[in-house]
């Protein structure tokens, strides 16, 4: 918990923002200022109308009627003073969780593609979301209601001090230690509840967005019973962790309630009878039970801000938790950015795996020269995608090394290394936005005549400008208002719009109809010329046209060669050729 807020404390005092500091430092002057007022002005001008009443002096009207309007003029000018350090406050508040949440979206983006993989993006995305609005209630809390409640204590204990003596002095601290152990006990186990019920509430939003993410597939299944019953039972067992909280709440606040009213009327009975005596005025009843009031408003609140605070450390912990998460692709220190002379693409040796003791790739040698066309194709399984992921350095190699014109690609800044490569990928997820920013997405501050250009040498522009609002056009989500062969030519337009020197394409026909795959592959074979292509294949007839095809089995390169070339060896490429021609005449018979 401490180390989660020595690491917070940074936010209350941002560096080189004197404007901020400023506002912090005028909001705690209002503070002060509003805690003087409502202790020294508004207790003391009620106890002195009380006192001039007790008199029974109807001459002193005037000045009773001048104490009660101060009276209400103290709360009055308490209440502009708290909101008026709420207004100064707010744009501190606002730039902390503002600062917070573009420093956690950034590293989210800098981790590696496993952990992407292996975490659900709707639990990310809550832990995210607790994290950066607790930021902003825990500055407001600390500065504003425990520094306060502190200050005003300091005040009345003083008051009581010189007033009435060392019994209501010690009388109080021992009813704010009382109270403050009591909280804290009773926070500490709803805490516990507490977490057993954020733990349920992530569960049910990460499978809900699970769930109609894939809604395809919910539909395919006929699931949407099954569905409905899974996200019923994580929803039930959240209700029931919410009722166990919610009823412990109770609880904390029937005891605290004793202990402050046990407190109020103690003091106020001992001020009583010290009246009776003549030792205090009746106006001192009224004093005491003033102070105390307004010391238990503010207590009151302090059990839920202590709550609050609590529950913000642990949603802070688990966003602070990820930004710890260290990026498991890192570039070396002052990494120089790669310069692509020619397109030149080696791979000496590479060795890899997702897990340790399984390697996918086993030993792998290549050479692509610059313009060259290289198909890599091989049966599922044999590393033939990894060998973009290697290229793209979204995993680093357990063995051997990648390099580009002669250049270690682990030695060189990831940004420029993907900036020289595009990709038209085997599934194609467009962002809920318009096809012209998606085009666009391929290259940052790309004009509308740029764009266009894209889409005409993806064969899509007479598509899109027959649409009703052209590039204008919402895609939704993932791109599923297109079909599939048209978000493949806006994955093909948004890579030339790159205009990479080196380019993969990672079966980026698989999902398509013979006819579209055919349009497409002229496409396709259009803008490899003049770049060093990877081509990644399952299907042999869309590789055939490469300079030179190899083929992965096992995680090794079993042969390669010209297609007429591997045919003639009547090899592992050849058996695949044979089989994938027997299944196509089968399906068209």
């Amino acid at each position: 918990m401490f180390a989660t807020l020595r690491r917070f404390l940074p936010y209350m005092w941002p560096a080189n923002a004197p404007g901020l500091k400023l506002r912090i430092v005028v909001a705690l002057f209002l503070v002060l200022l509003s805690k003087v007022v409502q202790v020294y002005g508004a207790a003391y001008a009620l106890k002195a109308a009380v006192d001039a009443m007790a008199l029974n002096d109807r001459g002193a009207v005037t000045f009773v009627v001048l104490m009660a309007v101060g009276y209400a003029a103290a709360r009055l000018g308490t209440t502009v003073f708290d909101n008026l350090r709420n207004t100064v406050f707010e744009r501190v508040g606002q730039d902390a969780t503002r600062r917070l949440a573009v420093i956690t979206f950034r590293h989210l983006h800098q981790l590696s593609l496993r952990f992407h993989l292996e975490r659900r993006t709707g639990a990310v995305t809550k832990v995210v979301e607790r994290g950066t609005k607790s930021i902003d209630t825990m500055l407001y809390f600390l500065l504003f209601n425990i520094a306060p409640t502190i200050l005003e204590l300091a005040l009345v204990l003083q008051i009581f001090g010189s007033k009435f003596g060392w019994w209501l002095v010690a009388s109080t601290i021992a009813m704010v230690v009382i109270y403050i152990a009591f909280t804290r006990w009773v926070t500490d186990w709803r805490s516990k509840l507490r977490e057993r019920m954020n733990d349920l509430d992530t569960g049910a939003v990460a499978h809900a967005v699970d769930s109609l993410l894939n809604f395809e597939t919910v539909k395919y299944f006929n699931a949407e019973k099954r569905e409905a019953d899974r996200y019923a039972r994580a929803v039930d067992a959240y209700a029931t962790a919410a009722v166990k909280s919610e009823n412990s709440l109770a609880w904390l606040n029937m005891g605290q309630a004793l202990i402050t009213n046990t407190m109020l009327g103690a003091g106020m009975a001992v001020v009583a009878w010290g009246w009776s005596t003549g030792r205090f005025t009746a106006g001192d009843v009224v004093f005491v039970s003033t102070l105390l009031s307004q010391l238990f408003r503010p207590l009151d609140v302090l059990g839920w801000v202590y709550r609050t605070i609590r529950q913000g450390v642990i949603d802070m912990g688990a966003m602070f938790d990820l930004i710890d998460t260290d990026a498991e692709v890192k570039d070396m220190a002052d990494a120089p950015a790669l310069h692509v002379a020619a397109g030149a693409v080696r791979f000496e040796g590479v060795r890899f795996g997702y897990e340790d003791g399984r390697d996918i790739l086993k030993g792998i040698d290549l050479t692509i020269a610059p313009g060259q066309t290289v198909a890599i194709v091989g049966p599922s399984g044999a590393g033939k995608s990894t060998l973009a992921r290697i290229l793209y350095r979204f995993y680093d190699l357990t063995g051997g090394r990648v390099t580009i014109d002669g250049q270690d690609i682990s030695r060189v800044t990831q940004a420029s290394l993907r900036g020289a490569i595009g990709i038209v990928p085997q599934d194609t997820v467009l962002f809920n936005d318009t096809v012209g920013y998606n085009i666009a997405y391929g290259r940052e501050g790309a004009g509308p005549d740029a764009i266009r250009a894209a889409a005409r040498g993806a064969a899509i522009a007479g598509f899109i400008e027959s649409l009703p609002d052209g590039y204008d056009t919402r895609v939704g989500e993932r791109g599923l208002k297109l079909s599939g062969g048209e978000k493949q030519r806006v994955a093909i337009a948004r890579t030339l719009l790159k205009d990479p020197p080196i380019l993969i394409l990672d079966e980026a026909t698989s999902a398509l109809d013979s006819r579209t795959e055919a349009e497409i592959l002229d496409t396709l074979e259009a803008i490899e010329r003049g770049r060093t292509t990877i081509v990644i294949a399952h299907r042999l007839s869309t590789v055939v046209h490469a300079d030179r095809i190899v083929v992965l089995e096992n995680g090794r390169i079993a042969e390669q060669g010209s297609h007429g070339d591997l045919l003639a060896a009547k090899g592992v490429y050849a058996e695949m050729w044979t089989r994938q021609q027997a299944e196509r005449e089968a399906v068209e018979a």
